[in-house]
């Protein structure tokens, strides 16, 4: 029996077999839904285009490798600043770390085309920035990373601080504005994974999917929203321990101290 042949067979659910001609048919309609979902996107991004903006205080400060910078300086220069807001446990291990912070910040890595476009990446974190600090160098992240605890009252005002958040600020001179924000399933937009795992025939295999039934749905956790943990760690984090990085967080080391 060949390769593929044997993968039909072992499966316990797969799509009905037809020829050709009906699956181009049937995925022609398909097709047609989809492009109709890419124009709808592209109307929702002009609308937000065209959101008023809130202006915030320049001056807050957030904590970076070398101290507290303005909000202003965190821009880096850029006309545009996209942060990222990350979740934090103070005092916990590597493990106990936020999965899905862990999960959308890890596909962040290319950054100059955001560049290319006058817009700055960064994290805040909402936690220490030394111990916070050493888990984005265990984990290999390389983008801006700062601490915005003594500031997330200022930055966040109004929002829930612990929550992870996608905020878009613009700069005018030396003044700062807010243009939009997200939080929840919104910050998937950092994500390629999920985009590629929405291509298959068992997505994502996760419990809110409406799938057929007898379809995989092997990432049941505790937290339906965030099934992205192996073994109680996040997923991502196997390799690094698997290549000897140090997780030891709480000393505010990083792991290539």
């Amino acid at each position: 029996m060949r390769e593929h042949e044997r993968a039909v067979h072992d499966s316990t659910a797969l799509p009905p077999v037809v020829d050709r001609a009906t699956f181009d048919a049937d995925l022609d309609q398909l097709r047609a839904r989809e492009k109709a979902h890419t124009r709808e996107a592209d109307a929702i991004a002009a609308q937000r285009r065209r959101l008023p903006m809130v202006e915030v205080d320049a001056t807050i400060t957030v904590t970076g490798p070398n101290g507290p910078v303005t909000l202003l300086e965190a821009f880096e220069g850029r006309k545009q600043l996209l942060a990222y807001y990350f979740m934090w446990h103070t005092g916990h291990p590597a493990e106990e770390q936020c999965q899905g912070c862990t999960w959308c910040t890890g596909q962040v890595q290319e950054i100059s085309y955001l560049h290319s476009r006058d817009i700055t990446f960064a994290v805040f974190a909402q936690g220490p920035y030394a111990e916070s600090r050493a888990y984005r160098d265990f984990m290999a992240w390389t983008m801006p990373w700062y601490s915005a605890v003594g500031s997330l009252e200022r930055l966040l005002v109004g929002r829930n601080i612990g929550q992870m958040y996608l905020i878009s600020y613009v700069r005018q001179g030396d003044r700062v504005f807010e243009t939009y924000w997200t939080t929840m399933r919104g910050v998937e937009v950092m994500d390629n994974n999920y985009a590629l795992m929405d291509l298959t025939v068992y997505g994502r295999q996760e419990p809110f999917e409406d799938s057929p039934d007898g379809w995989p749905k092997q990432w049941a956790t505790e937290n339906p929203v965030l099934p992205k943990t192996i073994d109680g760690r996040p997923i991502s984090q196997w390799s690094r321990i698997a290549s000897g990085r140090s997780d030891e967080l709480t000393s505010g080391r990083s792991s290539t101290n």
